[in-house]
């Protein structure tokens, strides 16, 4: 008897705890900007710190409050493109200050050589490395940004930046890249 009483009051406790946290998350709920938001979903998400900020959140928030989208090499030029069209900024060539555009790249363990120290994995911001101490790591390419950060914590040098590699999967139509009229359309009769 006993031991059903104890059940039903906890189950009692977590169903008032629940709807307790479910009016608060309404109640208190933080309104963001959408511009903010909007513009966060132009930036590449790769969280490299290139810009001067800690991430694309943080740059996208910049960004709506006046400063510069020119900032952002994982981007390039098509993400200047878009975020002038977006806020009616003028699209600048990238910031050499910031660093180069350059192809996709994922990060690359070469996993014989290495030692397992875990600092490519504390240096990861979106946890793309799996590992543990003193056992040999390896990129989960799938969530790789190819931010560069794992890179310099290495102390063995076994983390190579590779070019990714369009496979039917990873392949995307850039349609603004294609002009309308180039576009092949076969007619039937």
């Amino acid at each position: 008897m006993s031991m059903t009483v104890a059940l039903i009051t906890v189950g009692l406790l977590a169903l008032a705890f629940g709807l307790l946290l479910g009016y608060a998350s309404i109640r208190f709920k933080v309104e963001s900007d959408p511009l903010v938001d909007q513009i966060d979903e132009i930036l590449p998400q790769t969280q490299c710190g290139q810009c001067g900020y800690p991430g694309c959140r943080p740059y996208a928030e910049a960004i709506a409050n006046g400063d510069e989208i020119n900032k952002c090499p994982p981007g390039g030029e098509a993400t200047i493109k878009k975020l002038a069209d977006l806020t009616g900024k003028e699209a600048k060539s990238l910031d050499a200050s910031h660093g180069e555009e350059d192809i996709k790249k994922v990060a690359f363990i070469r996993e014989d050589e290495c030692i397992g120290c875990t600092k490519c994995i504390q240096a990861c911001p979106v946890d793309a490395i799996l590992g543990a101490a003193k056992h040999m790591h390896t990129v989960l390419t799938n969530e790789c940004t190819g931010c560069d950060l794992c890179v310099d914590p290495c102390p063995v040098d076994c983390i190579d930046m590779v070019p990714v590699t369009t496979t039917t999967s990873s392949w995307r139509w850039d349609f603004e890249q294609t002009p309308r009229g180039d576009i092949p359309v076969k007619m039937v009769s």
